[in-house]
């Protein structure tokens, strides 16, 4: 299961929409090394107003870790929350690479190329084929 979900936030999702800001929160206790992972990223964003975006390196320090980040980033409903949450476009290579783009790059000549097949490639190591 990707999220421990509160019996009352599971009820307000069966009787219609659950508000954004539960759904996040939900997220980030049920995720806590995704929550790190994708908060550094906009972190480093926020701390570098030049740059183009910001991002997340550290390799998972084991396959729990990995897990989390991957159900964060593999679900739509996931991702997108953590958008809007943190107000920028997340974008994902592998398990050891997280980027926050901002909106307004996205479409632009360096999120088109971190979100490419050739980034991808360029992206991979012997030591990242289990990632």
């Amino acid at each position: 299961m990707s999220l421990d979900v509160p019996t009352a936030l599971l009820e307000r999702a069966e009787a219609g929409q659950v508000d954004d800001a539960e759904f996040v929160d939900c997220v980030r206790q049920s995720l806590p090394y995704a929550w790190s992972v994708v908060s550094a990223a906009a972190g480093d964003l926020a701390l570098n107003p030049a740059a183009e975006f910001g991002q997340h390196e550290v390799p998972p320090p084991s396959e729990a870790e990995r897990g989390q980040l991957l159900r964060a980033l593999a679900s739509d409903a996931i991702r997108g929350g953590l958008d809007r949450h943190f107000g920028v476009k997340f974008a994902f290579q592998n398990c050891h690479r997280v980027a926050a783009f901002r909106p307004s790059a996205v479409g632009g000549a360096t999120y088109q190329a971190f979100v490419s097949p050739r980034g991808q490639l360029l992206n991979q190591s012997p030591e990242l084929r289990d990632c």
